[in-house]
């Protein structure tokens, strides 16, 4: 098995492990929504202010690293990466500062009273971006996947039952349960900081070099700062974090608590999509590279068809089993259960996403790929913008929040399948999709009209098998016939 291979499976089997993490914690979570809200708070608001200060660098070190490589540069570039992505903090942390004389509300902001927990964590999470691209250089993902994906779901996890076990020893009022669980929060952050030097180091002696003379050669440095800049736009897109964001600051830590945990089961959805780049990204650029459109239509409409079937039948068993889960969720559940409509409207946007397929890697790996810059600005604005609307002009609250998602994240699917349609005569869509839609909604519907039993295990156990049974009866059947 070669090296890339067997990265590619040790990557898979970190990533499910971090998902199932993540999922069984959710019944420990809705112990106290406010506390998770908060943690759950502060992770992405920290996502969204590292573009800012890493301003593209990360992306640049995978790009210009083979050229590095030949000069003998690599520890060069990888040293003024990170003095810039340190000066860069520098400033930001002086418009932040400054923000609040301009803008007093400011200081009512919840970012910034937990100032002293969001501006360390960007920091920490800015070096790693960097560790992480340049250590992909060298085809080695299963470690940075530990640390992006384990350590997150260790930090929040461990935070709240230090949260939990110390309120339970002090009274409510007191903040050393939850002073004392966001330092071991951040103290997992800073963990996985030093674990990624310890090893950059280990695949290559770090040896800091702070010369700008290479860099100003031929002027490299203009050619750099470009394409990082292109990067940076590019990392506008993260509407989950746009949504913690804006659900922590209008309606509170306990409705992000419950946005966190309803997110975390409509991801079950996306499970099929887990890896599919790796593995289309060859067969997507050797059609390209050959002008074989139709073979890439073909592999594109395919890919996409199994994509939505699976996801469908995963939606179809979460929206008939979420009743009865809830009753397994204390003090939370009759809160989550006023939540559902979130879960439908939601997780069909997430089924329009997969059904979609790769449209998003097509454009990434063509002559076009500044396209996806335009679109990921369109999906970060037109969120925002409607997040905004929701919130102040009606009492949707999560619903509205699940709405102005849906909206947006298919308003920017239903782009990229008419840009590629135009540019490439590529399309994800096929009619068998209807089928799956009609099939999905029958089995649901049969679900519902059957009897509930007194147990509510006993729902949640045979409800989402009867959906999942009678869905892959129909695709063994259509798969029986003659093509």
């Amino acid at each position: 098995m070669s090296v890339v291979a067997r990265q590619g499976f040790k990557y898979s089997i970190i990533g499910y492990i971090g998902f199932l993490l993540g999922t069984f914690s959710i019944f420990i979570f809705t112990n106290n929504l406010e506390f998770y809200g908060t943690l759950r708070y502060i992770m992405p608001t920290a996502e969204m202010l590292v573009p800012f200060v890493v301003f593209g660098i990360s992306y640049s070190n995978v790009k210009f690293f083979n050229r590095v490589d030949q000069d003998g540069k690599r520890q060069n570039m990888l040293s003024l990466s990170l003095a810039a992505v340190l000066i860069n903090f520098i400033l930001f942390l002086a418009v932040f500062f400054l923000l609040p004389y301009i803008f007093p509300g400011f200081k009512n902001m919840k970012a910034w009273k937990i100032k002293e927990v969001i501006l360390p964590l960007t920091l920490m999470l800015s070096f790693c971006a960097i560790f992480n691209k340049y250590i992909s250089n060298y085809k080695r993902i299963v470690v940075s996947n530990i640390f992006d994906n384990l350590f997150p779901k260790i930090a929040n996890l461990g935070a709240f039952l230090i949260f939990i076990f110390l309120v339970s020893h002090y009274t409510e009022a007191s903040p050393i349960p939850e002073k004392a669980a966001l330092m071991f929060f951040f103290g997992m952050f800073f963990l996985m900081f030093v674990g990624y030097i310890f090893y950059t180091n280990k695949l290559e002696k770090i040896t800091l070099d702070f010369s700008t003379d290479y860099f100003k050669k031929d002027k490299l440095y203009k050619e750099f700062a470009a394409y990082s800049f292109f990067g940076f736009l590019g990392t506008f897109g993260n509407y989950l974090a746009i949504n913690s964001f804006m659900i922590g600051e209008f309606l509170g830590m306990e409705e992000n608590g419950i946005y966190s945990i309803l997110y975390a089961l409509i991801s079950l959805i996306s499970i099929p999509q887990l890896g599919l780049f790796n593995i289309s990204a060859p067969i997507i650029s050797k059609n390209l590279a050959d002008g074989d459109m139709e073979g890439l239509d073909k592999f594109h409409k395919k890919t996409s068809l199994t994509l939505y079937f699976l996801g469908a039948v995963l939606f179809s068993c979460i929206m008939v089993g979420f009743p009865y889960l809830t009753y397994f969720m204390p003090k939370s559940g009759v809160m989550l259960r006023e939540y559902e409509p979130v879960i439908w409207i939601w997780g069909s946007a997430v089924l329009v996403d997969l059904a979609t397929g790769f449209n998003g890697n097509i454009i990434s790996l063509s002559k076009y790929y500044k396209f996806n810059i335009i679109v990921m600005l369109l999906l970060a604005g037109l969120t925002i913008s409607l997040n905004f609307y929701f919130l102040k002009n009606t009492d949707l609250k999560l619903i509205g929040i699940a709405l102005s998602t849906a909206i947006s994240l298919t308003t920017y699917n239903v782009i990229k399948i008419a840009f590629n349609y135009f540019m490439f005569k590529v399309s994800p869509l096929s009619i068998e999709m209807i089928f799956v839609s009609i099939i999905c909604t029958l089995a649901i519907t049969v679900a519902i009209v059957l009897p509930n039993f007194d147990n509510n295990f006993i729902n949640l156990m045979y409800k989402p098998a009867v959906v999942s049974d009678l869905d892959f009866y129909w695709e063994l059947f259509h798969q029986s016939l003659p093509a």
